[in-house]
């Protein structure tokens, strides 16, 4: 009997677009599009015809004409995901979330009471078919990197084992794509030298690769071609960011309708950044463009804050650093991400010396939490959270966003 990994890489198959055609018989194998202007997911029959993630309404309708277009429904997902982390919770203590559709799990302990990793991960897609009704692939293996890419080369709703004597067999003919760090630019690079798959890249040995791609990314994809990977599956890891984006589509957006959707972001995502009582460091602004090219601007602050107004003002100006950018290529997606993040407790204070805050602004007799000196929130945000608990996000807003169609936010991606 071959050896098996303890780890398993548990992941939902067109997460939104499934849960879609769960909900609505009349949407079972069509080809469904979730979101109107934007494509934020698509079932495996509309992706056949070509249509991706991002993707223009418009470009997607000419690509596959038949498909059916659903407006999002996150609360939806959010519910479906919570019963999903059930079952993996049911499966293994050893639960490491990764987004609200993907997870590792850690099951090396539980042969004796429950079987194989490969009998376990087929009664855990069993389980999520029954009691979610959603297709879900799991890969597995010894190592989280390689548990990973066998869940993306088994899908849709498959199970893919990689026993210890295989791994490199089934590794090394993948494209260099599958390796983790691996985008379009440092693919470039490596296929500018004759580098197409994870085995040429093992071969061309970790000297050459660090002369072509730097220390740190040379060191680590040589790493992961051997399949080394000693990173363990980890329990009740907070968060180290939090964000959220908006895709946007292909049409020009003035200045003032990016403010408007930079604003909706930063107020959603300090507002969760509050409620978790945390703060943050870092601002980050992510950018997609029409030619699918990506670019981030981040800003380290002097002073952690959970202040609406403070992360607005810094992500505001990363926003106007990145006008030419914008203007050159065309904006499609816009994100905002908070990270070096902290408990609001585990602030220390530093005292106004000069009578100013770190962005220059005069106290005037303000106690510290006004100006969110505390790391936390100021009496403003405390106050329009309150009301928003209460009566709902829609019951208060900025001027400039009335009338504004704020258009449906995804969660980012943890780090």
């Amino acid at each position: 009997m071959k050896e098996e990994g303890p780890i398993l890489h548990a992941d939902l198959d067109a997460f939104y677009a499934s849960v879609e055609q769960r909900d609505e018989p009349r949407l079972r194998s069509r080809p469904v599009i979730v979101g109107a202007g934007v494509v934020l997911a698509a079932s495996y029959e509309a992706k056949a015809c070509g249509v991706r993630t991002a993707m223009s309404s418009s470009q997607a309708r000419l690509l596959c004409p038949q498909a059916i277009v659903v407006p999002p429904r996150m609360k939806a997902y959010a519910e479906a995901s919570k019963a999903v982390f059930a079952v993996f919770e049911d499966t293994t203590p050893l639960v490491e979330g990764l987004s609200i559709d993907e997870a590792f799990l850690d099951v090396g302990g539980l042969g004796r009471i429950s079987g194989s990793p490969a009998r376990i991960a087929a009664r855990l897609r069993r389980t999520v078919a029954e009691r979610v009704g959603l297709p879900i692939t799991v890969g597995v293996a010894r190592t989280k990197f390689l548990a990973k890419v066998a869940s993306g080369v088994a899908k849709p709703d498959g199970l893919l084992v990689v026993p210890h004597d295989a791994e490199l067999a089934f590794l090394h003919p993948l494209p260099v794509e599958k390796l983790w760090g691996v985008g379009e630019v440092t693919a470039a690079k490596l296929r500018a030298v004759g580098i197409t798959t994870v085995g040429e890249v093992a071969r061309h040995g970790e000297a050459s690769l660090i002369s072509l791609l730097g220390p740190g990314a040379g060191r680590h994809l040589n790493a992961l071609a051997q399949n080394e990977d000693p990173r363990q599956v980890r329990v009740g890891r907070r968060r180290r960011s939090i964000g959220a984006q908006r895709a946007l589509g292909r049409k020009p957006r003035p200045a003032s309708e990016l403010d408007a959707i930079l604003t909706t972001l930063v107020e959603r995502v300090t507002r969760r950044l509050r409620a978790a009582r945390r703060v943050c460091r870092t601002v980050t602004v992510r950018f997609r463009f029409a030619d699918y090219t990506r670019a981030t601007r981040s800003r380290t602050l002097p002073m952690a804050t959970a202040h609406t107004e403070s992360v607005l003002a810094t992500a505001r100006g990363l926003l106007a650093g990145a006008a030419p950018l914008i203007e050159n290529a065309g904006l499609t997606l816009i994100g905002v991400a908070l990270s070096n993040l902290d408990d609001v407790g585990a602030v220390q204070l530093t005292l106004p010396f000069g009578g100013r805050d770190f962005e220059g602004r005069d106290f005037e007799g303000r106690g510290l939490e006004t100006v969110g000196l505390d790391g936390g929130a100021g009496d403003l945000d405390s106050t329009l959270d309150s009301v928003r608990d209460r009566f709902g996000s829609a019951a208060i807003t900025r001027a400039t966003l009335l009338g504004r169609d704020e258009g449906p936010t995804v969660p980012l991606l943890p780090d």
